[in-house]
């Protein structure tokens, strides 16, 4: 057995029941001291929970059927409003890095303002100059404004992680590709990012969290995702930790879901590597 699949089973074989027994523990223990502090501060304040009243705003019983309630038709909304934003943020990422690696000065230039524009604002700054300003001038909806401020932003980030994992391939593959008859995008396309996506891709993972959190933002602008919508039911039931404790888990979920597969992906990069 060689050192790379004693590396592997080492880091990402199946640990000891003990050990998960003994994590599981920690973790039970940690939520219920968590549960705890909170009943214990709103009991405080003379808070009187009402969880029965929020599946109807998960799941809606009505004549015709289950419908789908207000806190799922924004997380539907965010879900959409975040799959175009991350596909056109990895496309501006791409873009902006290629033209920060490249021979001309203008690219080059045009790349370093993007993001250093980019990355010393805050997002909420960007998503009102672009729907406040921008949006009636060339007249974006507010859905537009908000996708393309997402994806500029992650776009910006994202673009580092490809300048880190492109530079971290040794030069020698570039010799070998560019000696072999390819072109510098080919060279790119066949042999530079297959093998920079095992190195960007945890980073890749949390910009991709970051986007789903960013996107709470979107609210601000009468975008009724899920943030929104919770904002909405709170306004008129008052059931403010009810609904927003519902919103977290609703995003913990998500963003739980999307580590575990991932770092499936990765273990099946670690398995499969020569």
């Amino acid at each position: 057995m060689d050192r790379v699949q004693v590396h592997s089973r080492v880091a990402f074989g199946t640990a000891s029941p003990a050990r998960v027994a003994w994590d599981v523990g920690k973790y039970l223990v940690f939520m219920a001291l968590l549960v705890f502090i909170v009943v214990k501060g709103t009991g405080t304040l003379g808070y009187h929970w009402q969880w029965y009243r929020v599946p109807r705003y998960l799941i809606m019983d009505t004549p015709g059927g289950l419908k789908a309630g207000p806190l799922v038709r924004g997380l539907l909304v965010t879900f959409y409003i975040t799959g175009i934003s991350l596909v056109l943020a990895f496309a501006i990422g791409l873009v902006a890095v290629l033209m920060r690696l490249s021979s001309s000065f203008s690219a080059r230039a045009v790349a370093r303002a993007y993001l250093e524009l980019i990355r010393n604002t805050p997002l909420l700054i960007q998503l009102f100059f672009l729907y406040f300003v921008i949006s009636p001038i060339v007249g974006m909806n507010a859905f537009v404004s908000a996708v393309l401020a997402l994806s500029l932003f992650e776009g910006a980030y994202i673009s580092e992680i490809f300048r880190s994992g492109i530079e971290s391939i040794p030069r020698g593959q570039w010799e070998a590709s560019l000696s072999s008859g390819l072109t510098i995008l080919e060279a790119y396309r066949f042999v530079i990012l297959p093998q920079a996506v095992r190195a960007i891709l945890p980073p890749l993972t949390g910009q991709a969290i970051s986007l789903i959190k960013d996107s709470a933002l979107v609210s601000t602008i009468a975008i009724y995702d899920l943030t929104m919508q919770g904002q909405a039911i709170v306004a008129e039931t008052f059931l403010v930790f009810e609904i927003w404790l519902t919103v977290a888990a609703i995003y913990l979920a998500i963003t739980m879901t999307l580590s575990a597969l991932v770092h499936e992906m990765e273990a099946k990069f670690k398995r499969y590597t020569p």
